[in-house]
């Protein structure tokens, strides 16, 4: 039967190229698409491994006389962090830089250790970051104040880091370039945005001077006048500053649909692309169905059943589909051989199982109708009109 169908379609080889074509490069872009949707769907699946509710996020720019001295900056930033977490509904306050949770900022680190080289996202953060964002450290601590005596700078490291450079072995202790010491070894954490990928990040203990950017923890039982309260706060401190107070929920919100944006462009373009492969695939069906009307009755007239006139005409479209299939399939398996885009290769595969599986059951569809209805021929019309 398969030897039947392959001759059916290799005597038609050339009113079937452009199909053939057109199913091949279906194939490439369904295995693009299932490839984001499955990267996208798996980062999505991972544990934030930090918590952005009841968080606001404040940048309270100002411009300090020149020649402040650093000390006078330092005490300014305490000041107002003490008068924030005294007030009622706030939870914590943390110091961090420009590129905290959600924020579209990122800064990286060249890092090499034991002839293994990263480029972590470099984090600053001050002693209590981690409670803030009720991080979980994996080994160690997080730093404090009593680390500002230490000859070494303290850094935390995520596990992604951790693993890179050490494995399974310990990393407590060890130095990095620039004289920093990992005392501690922080979960995983999401902060780019839900379908963002885990990268590797390390956490600088903040330096002393003014710092413009904090987040607040607010307490479960905050005031809706929270917001407000914390404004005037930082006004009575910094007066002239330029206040901004926003919500780590809305930035995340913000965050995932810039992520998602690509991912529905792809669709979309896909979605047409599909559209007319499937309207290809029914017409030429249809075509052949009706060129075919004599051949079809004079099966039936010696034996042939419905059921196996509708196989017939699956069959040939499900064969001339796996031709071009199999040679996307091949195209395709070079990605995660040759690691590219450094995605995992089962983001790979799990892909191309799912562009062949949506594929071959659009072709189904499409041909489904116009089998049945060769299937309703009957063989004296179809050989009265022969």
């Amino acid at each position: 039967m398969l030897q039947h169908l392959l001759t059916l379609i290799w005597n038609k080889k050339r009113q079937h190229f452009l199909l053939f074509l057109e199913l091949f490069v279906s194939f490439l872009v369904l295995f693009a698409v299932f490839t984001m949707l499955v990267f996208n769907y798996d980062n999505f699946r991972t544990p934030r491994g930090f918590e952005y509710q009841r968080i606001l996020t404040v940048t309270a720019s100002l411009r300090l006389p020149a020649g402040t001295p650093n000390d006078s900056a330092t005490l300014l930033s305490e000041q107002l962090k003490r008068s924030l977490k005294s007030m009622s509904g706030v939870a914590e306050v943390s110091y961090v830089g420009s590129n905290s949770p959600y924020m579209m900022s990122s800064m990286s680190d060249q890092i090499t250790y034991n002839n293994i080289s990263a480029q972590p996202e470099s984090y600053q953060a001050d002693d209590d970051y981690a409670r803030t964002v009720q991080a979980t450290m994996v080994r160690g601590r997080w730093y404090s104040r009593f680390d500002a005596a230490s000859g070494r700078r303290p850094v935390v490291i995520n596990e992604a880091l951790a693993e890179k450079f050490f494995g399974t072995g310990d990393p407590l202790g060890k130095v990095l370039p620039g004289d920093r010491q990992i005392i501690g070894v922080v979960k995983n954490m999401k902060d780019k945005g839900d379908y963002a990928e885990i990268s590797p990040g390390i956490f600088h203990r903040t330096d002393s001077g003014f710092h413009d950017k904090f987040l607040v923890k607010l307490t479960a039982g905050a005031a809706p006048s929270a917001e407000s309260q914390i404004y005037k706060t930082i006004m009575r401190h910094l007066p002239g500053s330029s206040t901004e107070i926003e919500k780590l929920e809305d930035k995340r919100v913000a965050r995932n649909r810039l992520a998602l944006i690509p991912v529905i462009l792809m669709l979309v373009i896909s979605g047409f692309l599909v559209l007319n492969v499937a309207l290809g695939i029914y017409g030429v069906v249809w075509y052949s169905v009706n060129k075919r009307r004599s051949e079809i009755g004079l099966r039936k007239a010696v034996g042939a059943t419905a059921g196996g006139i509708t196989r017939q005409i699956l069959g040939e479209v499900l064969v001339l589909t796996t031709l071009p299939l199999l040679l996307g399939i091949i195209l395709a398996v070079q990605f995660p051989v040759l690691r590219l885009f450094d995605l995992p290769a089962a983001t790979y595969m799990i892909a191309i199982l799912l562009a062949a599986a949506f594929l071959y059951l659009l072709v189904t569809l499409c041909a489904l109708y116009p089998g049945r209805q060769a299937a309703k021929i009957y063989p004296a019309v179809a050989l009265h009109e022969d």
